[in-house]
């Protein structure tokens, strides 16, 4: 099995763990600057890490949300559930010292994937990381569809597990700003 990795984010401003089997997906598409975002080797699972302006209109939990929902609108979800929303202990992050306040979000959305028409439910975990001295949200998101027909698949493949929630985990608590230059003038 591959092992995990420490991966510089935004030029080498943060970093954090990456799950094994994880492609930048930047190395065949283009990617937003605010963004990164990984793919799985083998299954359609990504991880998306998210630099945004800080939504100072919603606080706590409700900030989860408004992320999650606005999520949805994006990606024209025709069904948008929430699930479970908690708060992550601050003493948990790499990011303590800048983050204000963090939660979790689980919940599904129905979407279609480009060019097709039928439309999947996906399970979404979101992190939430609140960085008001930056005037930012920092979003980082677990994208798990429906496992496809791995019959297809060839043996070496196979060897490589499906990420789980607590690869997840790992990605968000290993977080670690390096430059706070990123974030312009304070």
């Amino acid at each position: 099995m591959e092992p995990t990795r420490d991966y510089p984010l935004f030029g080498g401003a943060f970093s954090a763990t990456l799950p094994p089997g994880a492609i930048d997906v930047s190395d065949f598409r283009p990617v937003p600057d605010n963004q990164e975002v990984f793919c799985h080797r083998v299954t359609d699972q990504s991880l998306i890490v998210e630099l945004l302006e800080l939504q100072a209109h919603v606080q706590g939990e409700e900030a989860a949300r408004y992320h999650f929902e606005d999520v949805g609108g994006v990606q024209e979800a025709r069904v948008v559930q929430v699930e479970a929303v908690r708060p992550l202990l601050l003493e948990n992050l790499a990011l303590r010292g800048c983050c204000q306040e963090a939660w979790i979000l689980s919940g599904k959305q129905q979407v279609a994937k480009e060019n097709q028409q039928v439309a999947k439910y996906v399970t979404l975990y979101q992190a939430l990381l609140r960085l008001p001295q930056y005037q930012t949200d920092f979003l980082l998101t677990f994208n798990q569809p429906p496992p496809e027909n791995r019959s297809s698949l060839g043996p070496e493949d196979l060897s490589l597990l499906p990420w789980s929630l607590g690869d997840f985990e790992q990605l968000v608590t290993s977080l670690t700003l390096h430059d706070p230059n990123i974030f312009g003038t304070q």
